[in-house]
């Protein structure tokens, strides 16, 4: 596959590991359009998050559900800060440990703790599914969640009579200008793009804000119709079709960026 992206214009919405897809796929000779959308930080206020591992440590619940590696590296890292990471781990590691998808099981792994239940598939209702079949009356499930997560979840727990103790321990924010996006928008309309590679839902969203903001919700209507996309797993997928867009490529089943890049390749190259 070497040089097999040569000529090809390739919009990077990512932001945490930027440099890393960028850098795959300009080995492969893309031309690499940076666009980052979405950044991400610590809540500002720590209380409540510390407040929760203090929980944590002093009582684990029976099920820990997890839906990011962001989230567990914060959680880890803020425990690591309050002197709380050598209970924080030992609790995991005692709790029966529920992932939505492959990052957060490698973050646990990375911390010596094996994921005991993975969703199939990786979504909050993949979740749902896996935990429909058990007794959860009586069990304290305590949940890391993201930014603007559905309650879906924490309604099903309720329902079924489990104590649902949820944690959110990062936010989102903007990223790259809204005059880059709007560049890109433009860009993406005019037909000058040949992919744009969205690894989170969150830039879905970026993107359609700064559009409805500016009046630009009908170019970029066009930019995601002219404009093949390429997404990383089925949540993504998800919300490109929420924006009205069709994802094109898209790793058959490792929701990694490495698998992304090669399909990509395959499939342009």
């Amino acid at each position: 596959m070497t040089r097999s992206l040569a000529g090809r214009r390739i919009v990077v919405p990512e932001t945490r590991e930027i440099d890393v897809l960028c850098g795959m796929l300009e080995r492969l000779g893309a031309e690499v359009l940076r666009c980052p959308l979405v950044g991400i930080r610590d809540v500002a206020d720590p209380g409540p998050v510390v407040a929760w591992l203090e929980r944590f440590v002093a009582t684990p619940p029976d099920d820990l559900i997890l839906f990011t590696g962001e989230g567990v590296q914060r959680l880890h890292r803020l425990a690591v800060a309050r002197g709380l990471a050598d209970g924080f781990v030992a609790g995991m590691a005692q709790t029966r440990t529920v992932v939505r998808g492959p990052k957060p099981a490698r973050r646990l792994r990375e911390l010596g703790v094996t994921p005991d239940l993975a969703a199939a598939p990786p979504t909050m209702a993949g979740i749902v599914a896996s935990l429909e079949p058990d007794d959860l009356a009586g069990r304290r499930v305590a949940l890391q969640l993201y930014p603007e997560a559905p309650g879906d979840l924490i309604d099903f727990l309720r329902r079924r009579g489990a104590a649902a103790d949820p944690v959110l321990p990062y936010e989102y924010a903007s990223a790259a200008d809204d005059g880059r996006v709007l560049d890109t928008i433009a860009a993406m309309a005019a037909g000058t793009v040949d992919l744009v590679t969205f690894t989170s839902s969150p830039q879905l969203r970026r993107l359609r804000q700064v559009a409805r903001t500016h009046g630009q919700e009908a170019e970029l209507a066009e930019g995601l119709a002219k404009t093949r996309i390429a997404a990383v797993g089925p949540v993504v997928a998800a919300a490109v079709a929420a924006a009205g867009g069709t994802v094109a490529i898209a790793p058959p089943d490792n929701f990694h960026m490495r698998p992304m890049v090669n399909a990509i390749a395959a499939a342009l190259g």
